[in-house]
């Protein structure tokens, strides 16, 4: 089955989402709803909360609680997108101006902040203190992964361990909690619920690691910014990585690190680009993609076969062999 025709499917439920998402994050206050509503307008592929709905298939599906779990994932996804633009400078996101460049950084800084408090006061919903334990665990460790982002910034040391360990904390968790907490909520068993999750982090552990690939070797219009946006704000990620163990690219390689890092990634950077390109380091990285996809589909054998088992499987595919 192709992603658009699971969605197509399930298109009733996550359209309820969308207006979930929209009816919590209204507010009185002017700017920070036309802040927020732009947010949530510029789209997005709605992972988190398809896995949630996925996950909830495997207990009692109830959409009057699986949607305090699927639209608080949703909304911590989205505030940290907004905290991410301002770090990066980034003026586009998903093809359209993101906050901070139609606004300013305060103003993003705060709508980021409203939308993350919005996602709390939802999951309150649920009276599960292990749902808001795990919720709450997981956005600790955001915050650690993007500064570890941070302080590795323009350093051509920082082995794959390093690189691993932080988009597990930025991405891989919040997928894996969104396959978790959907079958917790729908009050599946332990057992059932912690082979979610690995599922899930598996499945993000890729997504990241194709996310990181996209930025080299995506187009603008496939990925709605530019290419190599990853490298002009200083984010070594894993094909660079990879290229940089190569003998022969590891000293022209620090030369153009280099020169893009003095002027503040504010140079043209289509040679160092090109040299990531033709190096091993892009077959590497989708090498290791698809390692995790097999790892999550493995964790999903002893799970009961029914319809949501294929559909995990069905978006696990998309993810190792997503363009976009």
């Amino acid at each position: 089955m192709k992603l658009i025709d699971l969605y197509a499917k399930m298109k009733k439920d996550i359209s309820y989402i969308e207006k979930e998402l929209e009816r919590n994050i209204d507010t009185d206050h002017a700017l920070l709803r036309e802040a927020s509503v732009h947010l949530l307008k510029a789209g997005g592929k709605r992972i988190r909360p398809v896995f949630v709905l996925l996950g909830a298939k495997f207990g009692t599906y109830d959409m009057e609680r699986i949607k305090h779990v699927a639209v608080p994932l949703e909304l911590i996804h989205m505030a940290s997108l907004v905290h991410d633009d301002v770090i990066d400078d980034a003026m586009t996101r998903r093809g359209q101006l993101t906050v901070r460049s139609k606004w300013d950084n305060r103003v993003a800084m705060y709508t980021g902040d409203y939308i993350f408090a919005k996602a709390l006061e939802v999951a309150t919903k649920l009276e599960n203190p292990r749902i808001h334990q795990i919720l709450s665990k997981a956005i600790l460790e955001m915050s650690i992964g993007e500064m570890e982002q941070i302080r590795f910034f323009f350093n051509p040391d920082q082995s794959v361990r390093d690189y691993m360990l932080r988009i597990r904390r930025k991405t891989a968790l919040l997928i894996a909690i969104s396959c978790q907490l959907g079958a917790i909520a729908a009050g599946a068993s332990e057992k059932l619920s912690n082979r979610l999750y690995s599922f899930g982090y598996n499945v993000g552990m890729a997504f990241q690691v194709r996310d990181d690939l996209l930025d080299l070797i995506g187009t603008e219009k496939e990925i709605g910014k530019p290419p190599g946006s990853d490298i002009r704000q200083g984010n070594i990620t894993i094909p660079v990585i990879f290229a940089l163990q190569e003998p022969e690219l590891r000293t022209p390689l620090l030369s153009e690190l280099k020169r893009i890092q003095e002027v503040d990634g504010q140079t043209d950077i289509h040679h160092f680009i090109k040299m990531i390109r033709n190096s091993k380091g892009i077959k590497q990285a989708e090498q290791l993609a698809s390692r995790y996809i097999d790892k999550a589909i493995g964790q999903l054998n002893e799970l009961p076969d029914i319809q949501a088992k294929k559909d995990l499987i069905s978006v696990a595919h998309f993810i190792g062999n997503r363009s976009y």
